[in-house]
C-alpha cells in the first residue's frame, strides 16, 4: 500500500537529524525527470533517471522523505552522468509497508543494494546527503567493490552525532528564542513529547535560523505534497526526538571507527552556518577518514546543495571526473 501518512515539512526534507513538522508547505512545480517503478526486495521503489554516462546516484536527507528536495540541483551533472533519483521505500511515491516500523535502516542499505542489482549497474557513484550519508557510509562499507566515488555531504556518523544535533539545536533556540523555548518547557512539563502536533509548531520557528547561511533562502528548498511521511518519521527516530533519539535512529552504528576503511575516492562537504550538523562535529569525518577530501562550504547551512549549488556542483563534477 502507498504510504501510511505523507505530510510535507520544512524542517525534514533534507537533514538527517531535524525536526519533522514545521508547517505544511505549500505545493510547487516540480520539473521531474522521467520515472518508473522498479521492483526490489518484495515492494516498489519509485525512480528518476536523466542524463547519460556513468551513474550517479543521489541519496536524500530525512528518513521519513521523497527525493524532491534533490531537485533541481543536481540536473546540471546529467550532461556528463546518469543521475538516479529515487525514493527509499514506504517515502514518497514509493509503495509502502502495511506498518511503518518495518522500515529499518539495514532494509534501506539492503534496498540500494538490490536497486543497483536491477538497474544493470556494475559499478555506481553515490552523494549521500544528510541520512542519505548514513545510508551511503553503511553501502559503501558493506560493498565496496561497487562504489566508484563517494561524496557525503552535510552528514552524520553516528547515533551520538544525532542526539548531539538535537542538543545545539536546543540550544540556539533557548538562546534565539527564549519566549518559545519557555513555552516548549511548559509543554514538557505538562508531558508533550516532540511529536505533539503544538510542540511540533513551536519547534518549527527555528527551521531558519538552524538550518541556513541565509535564511532567505529557505524558499528554494523543494517540497511538494507527499514529500514526508510524518508517521514513519516518528517510528524511526522515536517521539521524543528533540530530546532523546528513539527507534531505528538508537540502533544506528558509529561509523567512526571504519572510516578509515573507505579506500574509494572520498569527498566529505559541510557547512561552516549549518547549527545543527555543525562544523565541530563535522571535524570528526576529517580525523577518522583522513584520506579523504574534507571542504567546509563558506556559505552554506545544513543544505549545501540549495544555498550554494554554484559552489557544490563544480566541485562534485570535478571530484567525479578527476583521474
Amino acid at each position: 500500500m502507498r504510504n501510511l501518512l505523507a505530510v510535507g515539512a520544512l524542517l525534514a526534507l533534507g537533514c538527517g537529524g531535524g525536526n519533522a513538522c514545521a508547517a505544511n508547505p505549500a505545493p510547487q512545480e516540480i520539473a521531474h525527470p522521467p520515472g518508473r517503478f522498479v521492483s526490489v526486495n518484495g515492494t516498489r521503489l519509485w525512480v528518476e533517471t536523466e542524463g547519460s554516462g556513468e551513474p550517479l546516484i543521489v541519496l536524500v536527507g530525512g528518513p521519513a522523505n521523497s527525493h524532491v528536495s534533490l531537485h533541481p540541483a543536481f540536473s546540471a551533472l546529467s550532461d556528463r552522468f546518469q543521475v538516479i533519483y529515487y525514493d527509499y521505500r514506504g517515502r514518497g511515491r514509493s509503495d509502502g509497508p502495511t506498518a511503518a516500523d518495518e522500515i529499518t535502516f539495514a532494509g534501506d542499505v539492503d534496498d540500494l543494494e538490490a536497486l543497483r542489482q536491477a538497474l544493470g549497474l556494475p559499478r555506481i557513484h553515490i552523494y549521500g546527503f544528510s541520512y542519505g550519508g548514513l545510508v551511503a557510509q553503511a553501502y559503501a562499507l558493506a560493498h565496496p567493490d561497487r562504489v566508484g566515488r563517494l561524496v557525503l555531504a552535510n552528514t552524520l556518523h553516528s547515533a551520538k552525532m544525532w542526539k548531539l544535533n538535537h542538543d545545539n539545536i536546543n540550544l540556539e533556540l533557548q538562546r534565539q528564542y527564549p519566549e518559545v523555548w519557555e513555552q516548549i518547557q511548559a509543554l514538557r512539563a505538562n508531558g508533550a513529547r516532540s511529536s505533539d502536533p503544538e510542540m511540533q509548531r513551536l519547534f518549527a520557528a527555528h527551521g531558519p535560523l538552524i538550518r541556513w547561511y541565509n535564511p532567505d533562502r529557505a524558499s528554494r528548498l523543494r517540497k511538494e505534497s507527499g514529500s514526508v511521511n510524518k508517521a514513519l518519521y516518528w517510528e524511526f527516530v522515536g517521539h521524543d526526538i528533540d530530546f532523546d533519539i528513539g527507534g531505528e535512529v538508537a540502533k544506528l552504528p558509529d561509523f567512526r571507527p571504519r572510516l578509515h576503511e573507505l579506500q574509494m575516492p572520498t569527498l566529505i562537504l559541510a557547512g561552516r552556518f549549518d547549527r545543527a550538523l555543525y562544523p565541530q562535529l563535522q571535524m570528526d569525518f576529517k580525523r577518522y577518514c583522513p584520506q579523504a577530501r574534507f571542504v567546509m562550504l563558506e556559505r552554506s547551512g545544513s543544505y549545501g546543495h540549495v544555498e550554494e549549488p554554484e559552489t557544490v556542483i563544480p566541485l562534485v563534477r570535478e571530484f567525479l571526473t578527476a583521474p
